[in-house]
C-alpha cells in the first residue's frame, strides 16, 4: 500500500480560515469595483437639457 504523504494537507481550521480571507477579500474587490459605478451615475446633472418652458 502507498503511504500518504501528509505534508500537502491542511486542517479544517487552517482551511476555513484561508476560506474566510479569499472570502473578505472578494467582498472589497467586489465593493471597489461596484462602487465607482454608483458614484457615476449619482454625479450625473438631475436635469441635463434644463426646462426651455422656465
Amino acid at each position: 500500500m502507498k503511504q500518504e504523504n501528509n505534508k500537502d494537507k491542511i486542517t479544517r481550521k487552517e482551511a476555513i480560515s484561508k476560506m474566510g480571507k479569499y472570502a473578505a477579500l472578494t467582498a472589497v474587490g467586489t465593493f471597489v469595483i461596484l462602487n465607482p459605478l454608483k458614484a457615476q451615475v449619482s454625479s450625473l446633472p438631475a436635469d441635463p437639457g434644463g426646462n426651455p418652458f422656465d
